[in-house]
């Protein structure tokens, strides 16, 4: 077994193989899987290392409280719904709920989606009864189909080729949103969705831009030439996901010329799961390898003792926007459960970026059957996660959610006073519920307020 004490000396892209790894599918075609992840590795890859640099440099900002965090999108992507238009209103909610955070806090967002490459789930049981039938799990499109049968739900390596292939095309389409026009800071009216501009956080985000549209004005009238500033015509967006499937993030791993380290090219950014981060097992082991930012999600069961070692393990150099830690308590849990842990960070001078995932910790079953959460619930915890920073001088520094820029009715609650006999009307999920683009707005305006108000909210 690998030394875990010094992983960065015993660490290659396939070290991790020697190590037990959760959550990983059993293939019926272990040929198939190796001729797929040859494939792969030959492959161009997905983002490059200069740009995962920026992203941590950018976390580093955070990680000081001159800057906070953003990251949002699918609980799991789907091939079938990853087209232009849909990337497109993904993008929207981000940039809506972005610019509320910087106008509402004063304070610059850094954007990271949870988007080209968020194609693999881990489950809580390996298989499930449909109609009597017992079957795998669905695991994500990387890994299998949706659709409840034995065929289709069995492992099938050519789903990596074709995730490979999608999140490409994605970050085509990303890349060319965020550079082509369509981030430009004159368009903030055109991102508010039709569906959304008639409610009250829709009306309450036209008012806030059209003082942003004043705001331009005036500029040009002084002669700053905003069309010409990229500061206001683009921004930087970033793309992560978990990184569960280890040999598909293995086939994507590169060495950088310039600097001889080893990047995964599948993300800007990758995390590591509340089921996958024991401390001497394969998914720890490969990202404390790469030099990416990665994060891990730390749940309420996470002793301070085991997070120093996760820490020292997964960023041994302290170097502030390497690893952004995502708390995911849930509303009941986050006041005792998460002080500690900030203490710990804090007393032994580690360099952190503390995130709130305040969605995963509040899933529930309703009495009509969906899998939901309530939009309460989530603020709570979010309250909560600021209140612990406060409690313990720490830095809040920013917000995970899973959410869509679609007009789905999967949470409870909020300004639409979504109920449970609601649920039904548009719940397109392929795992967990999301919030949709008006709770999504709704949500930022409330953590723009908790922002503004904490003690260290301006650089």
């Amino acid at each position: 077994m690998a030394d875990m004490s010094t992983p960065q000396r015993t660490w290659t892209p396939s070290s991790w193989m020697d190590l037990p790894a959760e959550q990983m599918p059993e293939y019926p075609d272990p040929d198939h899987l190796k001729q797929v992840l040859e494939t792969l590795s030959t492959q161009p890859p997905l983002v490059f290392a200069g740009e995962a640099r920026d992203l941590t440099a950018d976390l580093a900002r955070v990680c000081r409280g001159e800057a906070f965090l953003l990251q949002g999108g699918d609980c799991a992507e789907t091939f079938d719904a990853a087209g232009a238009d849909a990337t497109r209103d993904k993008l929207k909610v981000l940039l809506q709920m972005a610019i509320v955070l910087t106008y509402g806090a004063s304070m610059p967002v850094v954007k990271v989606g949870r988007i080209a490459g968020q194609y693999a789930k881990p489950r809580s049981k390996p298989t499930e009864s449909v109609g009597g039938v017992e079957m795998a799990s669905y695991k994500g499109d990387a890994v299998n189909g949706l659709a409840p049968t034995v065929e289709n739900r069995r492992p099938d390596p050519s789903r990596l080729e074709r995730m490979y292939h999608t999140s490409a095309s994605t970050l085509n389409l990303l890349r060319a949103f965020t550079s082509g026009g369509f981030a430009d800071l004159s368009r903030v009216h055109a991102w508010n969705q039709e569906f959304v501009a008639g409610s009250p956080q829709g009306q309450r985000y036209e008012r806030m831009a059209s003082d942003i549209s004043r705001a331009l004005d005036f500029l040009s009238a002084v002669g700053i030439d905003i069309g010409r500033e990229a500061t206001f015509n683009s921004v930087d967006f970033y793309t992560s996901h978990e990184a569960l499937l280890l040999g598909y993030e293995q086939a994507l791993t590169r060495q950088d010329s310039l600097s001889g380290d080893w990047f995964d090219c599948s993300a800007h950014m990758l995390w590591i799961g509340e089921r996958t981060r024991q401390l001497d097992h394969a998914h720890v082991h490969f990202l404390s390898g790469v030099s990416n930012p990665i994060g891990c999600k730390v749940g309420p069961t996470m002793t301070p003792e085991e997070l120093l070692e996760l820490v020292d393990v997964l960023n041994p150099d302290n170097i502030p926007g390497r690893l952004t830690l995502i708390s995911r308590m849930g509303k009941d849990k986050v006041g005792d459960a998460l002080p500690p842990l900030l203490a710990a960070t804090r007393d032994a001078g580690k360099n952190v970026v503390w995130v709130c995932d305040p969605c995963h910790g509040n899933t529930f079953t309703a009495e009509s059957g969906y899998k939901t959460r309530h939009f309460d619930d989530v603020l709570a915890e979010i309250a909560g996660f600021f209140g612990a920073h406060q409690s313990e001088g720490t830095i809040p520094g920013g917000v995970h959610m899973e959410l869509t820029g679609e007009d789905v009715t999967e949470c409870l609650g909020g300004d639409q006073q979504i109920a449970d006999l609601d649920l039904s009307q548009r719940y397109l999920t392929a795992c967990d519920p999301r919030l949709n683009n008006a709770q999504s707005l709704e949500m930022a305006f409330q953590v723009a307020e908790l922002l503004r108000d904490r003690p260290c909210a301006r650089p």
